[in-house]
């Protein structure tokens, strides 16, 4: 069971990036009712994968990279912003999400143009990070 939680958070880290681009083109389109229940969606999703993605590596540890040369290069390149703004992103996306649910749309606004992006940002990556380590070897 736990060997395939990798698989999940993939999975749950790709889904997320969907929803925040769908997200994105709503608000873009002004459907605020569809783009609210989006991004309600994105934040369980990836809620869901930070669960998992803790009750792995807490069971199972780090999986090493196996890699040599160039390709160890550019994981490490991946892996490292990907890690460090992934622990930064979480309380930017509390704090939009919480000022959206509150229709604090002038502040929910300035903070979401700076959020959206890193998020999604750590969730493509998280993605690419998967497919390096468990299907590249």
């Amino acid at each position: 069971m736990i060997d395939s939680l990798p698989h999940l958070n993939a999975a749950l880290n790709a889904t997320s990036t969907v929803l925040l681009v769908a997200g994105w083109l709503l608000i873009k389109r002004r459907r605020i009712a569809r783009h609210r229940a989006v991004m309600i969606a994105a934040v369980i999703t990836s809620a869901a994968f930070l669960t998992s993605y803790v009750i792995y590596h807490a069971n199972a540890g780090s999986k090493p990279f196996p890699g040599t040369g160039a390709i160890r290069t550019l994981y490490f390149a991946i892996l490292i912003p990907h890690v460090i703004l992934a622990a930064a992103v979480l309380p930017p996306i509390l704090i939009t999400f919480t000022r959206g649910l509150r229709r604090d749309d002038v502040r929910h606004r300035r903070i979401a143009r700076k959020t959206l992006p890193v998020w999604l940002f750590v969730s493509v990556t998280g993605v690419i990070v998967y497919v390096m380590l468990y299907r590249l070897y």
